[in-house]
């Protein structure tokens, strides 16, 4: 299986030589995409250097400035389509997700279209060192997004994902709207409704090791707001979704 892993980054000159190493030490044929959006503290620059150095296992997105995280996942994901590419990862830059994960993830592509990286199922978790306020207000927004949507999914909020090929390219990704964090969700969703087999891999959440976190409790509460819009928007689609 050909896993390209796409990263997109902004400000993260100190996780991405880190993490391209810690990919590339896995047993799996991967290559990694990189998006950049025009980091001012060289991380396009570093980038090109990892690239320079893996000219067939790491590319890089440059653009123009900080558009969102949706557009640079979209925008990869068209772009990966016309290439020799079995799977399509999902993975942040800060550490938050561990890279050992994809091995047990890319095993259950065999028998999912999409895979999730999951906090909320038995042997996943979140960083020790969170205080308790922040757990209680990940896991309820999480079970707030997935009682909303009547999804199944334990973790349907986080965005360390594996996905078939095939199935983002029979996904209407015209139809995704969502900007932010609340994309994740509308991606799960989007999935679950057309009937896609979706499995969970248990994952430890951890806070990034390097670096200043993007994520604040006004990014979390408008997302909740916005779950509502993204129930909305498929209420044409049939919920048909399989949780394996």
């Amino acid at each position: 299986m050909h896993i390209v892993v796409v990263i997109p980054t902004y400000n993260e000159a100190e996780n991405l030589p880190k993490l391209v190493s810690a990919l590339f030490a896995l047993p799996l044929n991967l290559d990694i995409l990189v998006v950049d959006d025009n980091s001012p503290d060289g991380t396009g620059c570093i980038a090109d250097d990892l690239a320079a150095a893996n000219p067939k296992r790491v590319h890089v997105m440059h653009r123009t400035g900080k558009l969102g995280l949706s557009s640079a996942y979209l925008q990869a994901f068209r772009t990966l389509f016309d290439g020799a590419v079995d799977a399509i990862g999902q993975m942040d830059a800060d550490f938050s997700h561990d890279p050992a994960a994809l091995v047990e993830m890319a095993k259950r592509l065999d028998t999912c279209d999409l895979v999730l990286g999951s906090r909320y199922i038995p042997g996943g978790s979140t960083d020790v060192r969170w205080p308790i306020w922040r757990k209680a207000l990940s896991a309820w927004g999480n079970f707030y997004a997935r009682s909303i949507l009547r999804m199944p999914l334990r973790d349907v909020t986080g965005g360390f994902r594996l996905w078939r090929r095939e199935t983002l390219q029979a996904m209407p990704l015209e139809r995704v709207k969502a900007s932010g964090y609340i994309f994740t969700v509308e991606m799960a969703y989007l999935a679950w409704c057309l009937g896609f087999k979706i499995g969970e891999v248990p994952i430890y959440f951890a806070d990034r090791r390097w670096g200043k976190s993007k994520m604040s409790f006004k990014i979390q509460v408008e997302a909740a707001v916005r779950v509502w819009q993204v129930m909305w928007a498929y209420r044409d689609l049939q919920h048909k979704g399989q949780a394996r």
